[in-house]
């Protein structure tokens, strides 16, 4: 007797279950269409630097547009590379202290690609349990042996990297996006020398923040340039553009644009998010004082919100994670921010790997002192009951 198959109709009658969890979790989650000029503060964005809507970033972006065209046209192995891409990647390589660099159309097919191209199936790869999810992708997509250590634990590391007679190799972000804590990277590089491994960092939160005139977190850590040590970043954050690359040794970097397949199946990144990445850089180089200034309105925001009573972790970059009570209490207390005119983001399971729910703020450093005030004014009298007992 052959089996009953569904009516059309019936094909995603599942979702709605799905859905239906969703909504009773608190973790429904929905576009919200912003006009091009919005009244709200934005604190949500990682736009650190202020620099997305800076005039010599979107000069850069219309400039570059007018001279190549609206788009790559193709892979960056047929068409799509430019003289532009190349010249981004020598200025990002020379800024960031590593010998060469490969963009790609994204930060997250950036961490795709270093990660994959780097293991195989005797590969064993140690995962920090707070990386990011294109970090937790990478490692599914390796083939390799993954083994999860807890967060920000090097001896946990070095243990787990011990285990392996192979090819190994230790992936951590340099500053958590969801608490915006920094990893060990100095203990993590001294594990990987002591057991011959490679280490992979993303440096999405880093740039522009850490290091001497935002240069990154491996270059603060003095890891910048190492002969075993490769980098992962985005353009979409401190450089207030889109996409993203991979620096290291130039033999890494070749090798990527031979194996990597977030590079080599890829439409290359659009000439105007090149350009405006590489007016933002420019910019940045000839004012470096901004990293420092994200780093103060961080440690601000911090200060004034937990002398109120509010629990929320050390800022060691532009990150300030306010926890919440529940999934619902962050959701309703980000609309409330929302209708009082302030912009926050709310990270909730399960984007949390901890399961806490948290208002999340961006500590941009262009952010005056009135902004400062006003913003910390709004999370406090929009507090949901319950937030200082997080």
């Amino acid at each position: 007797m052959s089996q009953h198959s569904p009516e059309p109709d019936d094909v995603f009658a599942w979702i709605d279950d799905a859905e239906r969890a969703r909504e009773q979790a608190g973790l429904v989650r929905t576009l919200r269409p912003r006009p091009a000029s919005s009244p709200l503060l934005d604190l949500a964005s990682n736009d650190y630097l202020g620099l997305s809507r800076h005039p010599e970033t979107v000069r850069g972006a219309r400039e570059a547009a007018e001279r190549w065209g609206a788009g790559a046209t193709g892979s960056r192995l047929v068409t799509g590379t430019t003289e532009l891409h190349a010249e981004l990647e020598r200025e990002l390589a020379a800024f960031c202290g590593f010998e060469a660099a490969l963009v790609l159309s994204s930060g997250y097919a950036a961490n795709l690609a270093a990660v994959t191209a780097l293991s195989d199936r005797g590969t064993l790869v140690v995962s920090d349990a707070g990386n990011h999810a294109s970090i937790v992708d990478g490692c599914r997509l390796s083939r390799a042996a993954v083994e999860i250590v807890p967060h920000s634990d090097p001896e946990a590391a070095r243990k787990a990297l011990a285990t392996h007679g192979g090819r190994t190799l230790l992936v951590s972000d340099s500053v958590f996006s969801v608490d915006g804590d920094a990893a060990p990277l100095a203990a993590y590089a001294a594990a990987c020398r002591e057991r011959g491994a490679a280490l992979v960092v993303d440096d999405a939160h880093g740039l522009g923040v850490l290091g001497e005139g935002g240069r990154g977190a491996l270059h603060a850590a003095g890891l910048a340039g190492a002969p075993g040590v490769v980098a992962t970043l985005t353009l979409s954050k401190s450089l207030g553009s889109q996409g993203g690359a991979v620096l290291g040794p130039a033999k890494v970097i070749r090798h990527l644009v031979n194996t990597a397949r977030t590079f080599i199946f890829d439409t290359g990144l659009a000439p105007a998010a090149a350009g405006a990445a590489l007016a933002s850089l420019r910019l940045l180089r000839r004012e470096p004082e901004r990293a420092g200034r994200a780093r103060e309105v961080a440690d601000r925001l911090y200060g004034r919100l937990t002398a109120s009573g509010l629990t929320a972790a050390r800022p060691d970059a532009a990150v300030v994670s306010v926890r919440a009570p529940s999934a619902a209490a962050a959701l309703r207390w980000a609309a409330d921010c929302r209708e009082a005119g302030l912009s926050v983001g709310c990270f909730r399971p399960p984007s949390v790997p901890d399961g806490i729910s948290r208002l999340r703020l961006t500590a941009r450093a262009d952010l005056t002192g009135d902004e400062i005030d006003r913003a910390v004014e709004t999370i406090l009298r929009t507090a949901p009951a319950g937030a200082t007992d997080c």
